[in-house]
């Protein structure tokens, strides 16, 4: 039986304290983690998979991830990747594993911190802790500051409005339009491959994003059969040219 989404029971929780999702395959593991954090002040919500965890981020916001590596199906690693296309959210990676190869690994996808099983829980809420001191300070001086908008000929794409106008006049986007150009924009110009725009609910496949690219491109291009915006990159996927 699949367990509901676990939230600590600390009624008194200030609607302002960290929001933290949980995501282990493990359901002992996933209600120890609810109970202690919400002991130590976060509010928390656990998923048992990537699928759940993606249907909860669909309605509800997180300061932070915590993702086992080794789930059946989608792995941690690849729900991180996932969650790197579109979101900057702090990431504390948890593995059974003890090759150190499985932390590089994570690190270069983008995850913050990595704990290895079994651990203390005081460890993980000190590195918690620290990932999210981390994000709430921002850049340092001198870093590239987050991406908000991309421009490309007359166009400009909010990403965190998901608004596209042209001119200053407002395009209407469906919701998996509005998507595909946000992982597009994200990439910041370089290529995209066809399975990470697969969708967020999974259900996508590689043909049927070729389908909503070419709607996409009659939204944008003059002429949709040579874009020159929204290109195709063989044998890879796609790639939004940006000024």
């Amino acid at each position: 039986m699949s367990a509901g989404p676990a939230i600590a029971p600390r009624a008194e929780l200030p609607d302002h304290a960290p929001h933290i999702l949980v995501v282990d395959d493990d359901r002992r593991l996933r209600d120890l983690l609810a109970r202690f954090l919400g002991e130590n002040g976060y509010r928390v919500t656990a998923a048992a998979s990537a699928a759940e965890a993606r249907a909860r981020g669909r309605s509800l916001v997180f300061d932070a991830v915590v993702l086992d590596v080794m789930m059946p199906g989608e792995t941690g690693f690849d729900y991180a990747r996932q969650i790197r296309l579109t979101s900057q959210v702090p990431i504390l990676m948890l593995t059974a594993r003890s090759n150190p190869n499985d932390r590089v690994t994570g690190l270069e996808i983008g995850a913050d911190d990595y704990l290895p099983k079994p651990f203390e829980p005081r460890e993980l809420i000190l590195r918690l802790n620290n990932i999210l001191r981390r994000s709430a300070r921002g850049p340092a001086d001198g870093a590239a500051s987050p991406l908000d908008a991309v421009r490309f000929g007359p166009f400009q794409f909010r990403i965190e409005r998901g608004e596209l106008t042209r001119d200053d006049e407002a395009i209407r986007l469906s919701e998996r339009e509005r998507e595909i150009l946000t992982i597009l924009a994200l990439a910041r110009g370089g290529n995209v491959e066809r399975e990470a725009l697969t969708g967020t609910n999974g259900a996508a496949n590689e043909r049927t994003v070729d389908v909503q690219m070419n709607r996409l491109r009659r939204r944008i291009e003059d002429d949709p059969a040579n874009p020159r915006y929204v290109q195709t990159v063989r044998g890879v996927g796609y790639r939004l040219v940006l000024d």
